[in-house]
């Protein structure tokens, strides 16, 4: 199956900044906040994609990137 997530720099080089700002938003934030603020905004986000197929690819790339529980590090 061919890929439809982007491949390009989607962030015109500003993917620090991008970075920065969603580790700003979680200043302050108990661990279930923070939890809610990135389960509201994969919502928007998801919405704002509005494409099953591609959200079913991120959701599985999203997923294949996890180590297996227990392992050190929770991500590849």
């Amino acid at each position: 199956m061919p890929t439809r997530l982007r491949r390009d720099d989607g962030f015109a080089g500003a993917a620090d900044a991008v970075y920065e700002a969603l580790i700003r938003a979680h200043e302050g934030l108990s661990e279930a906040q923070s939890a809610a603020l990135n389960a509201r905004l994969v919502l928007i986000l998801a919405h704002e994609v509005g494409d099953p197929a591609v959200l079913a690819e991120a959701i599985a790339l999203a997923r294949g990137s996890l180590r297996p529980a227990g392992e050190a590090g929770g991500a590849r």
